[in-house]
């Protein structure tokens, strides 16, 4: 009687477990699920950058949201981890162990930070040879030569610096100084300035004048400026420094145009800088947020949806473009999606159009997907796409 009564209790408890793994499983697919794409990333979403870390996070998700209420990829829905490094290499190491290790991704996609992600490559791209795809920073270094499992689509900064040497002297400026903070992120940048110019038109004189990192009173920065008597400036700066920038321009009437790469169209220089800000050129990754054509459109409207609060500005755009781009080749892919299926799908990837940004091309030994810009200006205190998409001259 016992022994009838301790196996029904047995078999009683094996049903209630495997109810419980059962209902477990309808909430989050597990890694080895051919129903889930698992993938992972990290942002800095607390500390000094986290206001990069956010709107970008957030540009991904609603992406993603979207493309999973539309069914997934090839039926597959997408299962993105993202953890805070807070902007720390350390930290960002430790997050790329538990990512593969225990969480089981298949691929770091549209994650953030040249020095954070470059402390992972041994681990997560050498030992564990998990892509690293679509990340939003990145060096020369990195894909030359290409590196196996590492693709990316952002235009690296010394093409950006190629393409601001050549727009400037085809505007015609005959004195260019660049004016750049002092760390050596800045310092290489500026360096491209003049080669490129000189390519366009030997006949450009082009200076650089160094500022120290985050300063806020540019009142001696624009004196110097004014007795360079420069016809542009081009601003290697943050955001909030180009901003102090151009209001110190505006109070002293230094009227050289002003130029900046990436990082300067932003809208924390509108915000900061306001009306100083107008007439402001400079490159960018994708589009305008504020276009009108069909492929903003449905950015801003998946914002609205899916990420309300957070702003449809260039940074939630550039995650945006590196979600898209993923989805969009990783959905050629016949089978099961693998870390080496997807290094496959991108080596083969071409023309992969995301109507945002540049087309992206992808080959064996080309993992870089473009290296071309957009022009924006400030018009009426927002920034507004020039043309399209170009390709700037090739560097030495």
């Amino acid at each position: 009687m016992r022994r009838r009564t301790t196996r029904a209790l047995i078999a009683v408890f094996a049903a209630m477990l495997a109810l419980v793994a059962s209902a477990c499983g309808t909430e989050g697919p597990s890694a080895g699920d051919d129903k889930v794409i698992r993938i992972g990333a990290w942002y800095p979403l607390t500390g000094a950058l986290a206001s990069f870390g956010i709107p970008e996070r957030a540009g991904v998700d609603a992406y993603f949201k979207s493309v999973n209420a539309r069914g997934g990829i090839n039926g597959r829905k997408i299962d993105w981890i993202v953890k805070d490094n807070a902007n720390d290499p350390q930290q960002t190491v430790q997050i790329a162990r538990r990512l593969v290790d225990q969480d089981g991704v298949v691929a770091i996609v549209a994650t953030n930070g040249t020095s954070q992600s470059q402390a992972t490559f041994p681990f997560v791209l050498e030992q564990s040879k998990v892509p690293v795809l679509n990340t939003l920073g990145g060096d020369a270094s990195w894909y030359e030569p290409a590196r196996d499992g590492l693709f990316g689509l952002q235009t690296l900064y010394e093409d950006q610096a190629a393409a601001l040497g050549a727009w400037v002297a085809r505007d015609g400026a005959k004195k260019v100084l660049v004016v750049h903070s002092d760390p050596a992120a800045f310092v290489n940048v500026a360096k491209g300035i003049r080669p490129a110019a000189h390519k366009t038109d030997p006949s450009v004189q082009v200076k650089r004048l160094s500022v120290k990192y985050q300063t806020t009173d540019y009142s001696p920065v624009i004196s110097k400026v004014k007795a360079e008597k420069p016809d542009a400036v081009v601003l290697i700066l943050a955001a909030a420094e180009a901003a102090s920038y151009l209001k110190e321009a505006r109070l002293q009437g230094a009227t050289a145009p002003a130029y900046g790469y990436a990082p300067v169209a932003a809208q924390t220089t509108l915000t900061l800088a306001g009306k100083s800000a107008e007439g402001l050129k400079s490159l960018q990754l994708v589009k305008s947020p504020h276009d009108d054509d069909p492929a903003i459109k449905e950015f801003r409207t998946a914002m609205a949806k899916y990420e309300r609060g957070q702003p449809a500005d260039f940074i939630t755009l550039w995650g945006w473009a590196a979600a898209k781009a993923f989805v969009e080749i990783a959905k050629t892919i016949d089978g099961p999606v693998t870390g080496e299926s997807l290094t496959r799908a991108y080596e083969n990837a071409r023309h992969i159009d995301t109507g945002v940004g540049p087309v992206l091309n992808y080959g064996a030994g080309q993992h870089l997907g473009t290296r071309d810009v957009q022009k924006v200006v400030v018009r009426n205190g927002r920034w507004e796409s020039q043309g399209d998409f170009f390709t700037p001259p090739a560097r030495d």
